[in-house]
């Protein structure tokens, strides 16, 4: 089936030439076109343009079946691009939180047995059908709040057995979904109990028994590393993504979180696709990720729900780097995976302009999962994947109504969710 949308008050992030990403002063900038059409021909943005440029005799000879919807007084845009989330998990942390309100640090909260230790306990209690369905409904969610394509790491096993158990529901994700899903091994979330005082015991189990098992099921896109204060050394890093590239698995980033970490350095030695978190970030990451082709990823959800550090994204930015935004969905330290606060947060919390964030979930966010030929931008090719909004005034009303939900309709591989 073919669609066409009309009277498109604003098609928003519009390309006649796909870019890989948008960077520096460029990331003011979004293409739009006022009173638009967008037509699609099966999964794939097909053409687009003026209302006035819309040869209404020429479809109706191309076209047997064609689905019109009128989208006066409303913007279309293509969906969000979730490039970190760790969605695959077993219950939720709420009792952390409220250690959190009394005081207590994400370090003190895991040196206890909580945090990600605490999910990974739960996660190996849960069944893979439960895990399954759990995911499933956070997918549905996300995806009726914008998203249309969504990154999603295991990490919460921490052995052989449930880290396969993590990749192998996100593969069933990708096959029973509508959105495009990536797939990362983050077997290095944490140190386990069982390793508790032999983190390189750890370190080479990962290395000799996890990789190759991931490797041999071909689960995963991409291998990460929490490269951290109180988690993973530079040292464990290299070794770790080492061994991930051997097995064609290209590097993701969890750096700079809760200190200066070498994480980014180590990202980009290793060309990794992203380095995540950044809340501590000064010149000599920025001079690392100059030139790169590494995407420095924020997560505003996490820095505002553990009350941490804004990542110093003006700076990053008005140094000539593009800077992707995601929403670090899990159940510890962001439990949300609403892509549009997210906007909002980085308007509010770190200063970016609504085009800034606009690029930042979308085509940046697209780089950063390896996913831009496919997504991110109204492009003849792209799939078309995209949400047209209630009546608003513009696109800066998205981050400032930053309570209200504005998705109207939803549509992901060119068929209304």
């Amino acid at each position: 089936m073919s669609l066409l949308i009309v009277n498109i008050k604003k098609l928003v992030q519009v390309e006649k030439k796909p870019r890989k990403w948008v960077a520096g002063k460029e990331m003011t900038h979004v293409a739009c076109i006022e009173d638009a059409y967008l037509l699609t021909e099966g999964d794939r943005i097909a053409a687009f343009g003026p209302m006035q440029e819309l040869d209404r005799e020429l479809l109706e000879q191309r076209f047997d079946c064609l689905k019109e919807v009128n989208a006066a007084g409303r913007l279309v845009l293509p969906s969000f691009c979730d490039s970190h989330t760790h969605l695959v998990y077993a219950g939720s942390r709420e009792i952390e939180y409220m250690d959190k309100i009394r005081g207590l640090s994400y370090e003190e909260i895991a040196k206890r047995g909580g945090g990600i230790l605490n999910s990974a306990k739960q996660l190996r209690r849960a069944t893979e059908e439960e895990l399954y369905e759990a995911a499933f409904a956070r997918l549905e969610e996300i995806a009726g709040l914008g998203t249309g394509a969504v990154e999603i790491k295991s990490g919460y096993g921490l052995d052989v057995e449930s880290e396969l158990k993590m990749l192998r529901i996100i593969r069933r994700l990708k096959e029973n979904t509508p959105l495009l899903i990536k797939s990362t091994f983050l077997g290095a979330h944490a140190v386990p109990e069982a390793y508790t005082g032999r983190q390189t015991a750890y370190v080479d189990a990962i290395i000799n028994e996890m990789i190759p098992a991931v490797a041999a099921e071909e689960l995963a896109d991409y291998i990460d590393v929490f490269c951290d204060k109180g988690f993973f050394t530079v040292e464990d890093t290299d070794r770790i993504l080492n061994a991930g590239m051997k097995y064609g698995m290209r590097a993701k980033i969890h750096a700079n979180e809760l200190d200066y970490s070498g994480g980014v350095q180590v990202g980009v030695k290793y060309n990794a696709i992203s380095v995540d978190h950044l809340e501590y970030v000064g010149e000599a990451e920025i001079d690392a990720l100059s030139g790169s082709e590494t995407m420095p990823t924020v997560l505003p959800g996490a820095a505002f729900f553990l009350n941490m550090p804004c990542s110093p994204v003006r700076a990053m930015i008005n140094a000539g780097l593009p800077v992707a935004l995601a929403s670090d969905f899990n159940p510890g330290s962001s439990p949300s995976g609403n892509m549009k606060l997210i906007m909002s947060f980085g308007c509010v919390n770190y200063k970016m302009l609504p085009e800034e964030v606009i690029n930042a979930t979308t085509i940046n966010s697209a780089y950063a999962m390896g996913v831009q030929e496919e997504a991110g931008s109204i492009a003849v090719g792209k799939r078309a994947n995209f949400y047209i909004t209630k009546e608003i005034s513009g696109i800066e009303y998205l981050p400032y109504a930053y309570g209200s939900d504005l998705v109207e309709q939803v549509f992901l591989n060119g068929k209304q969710l």
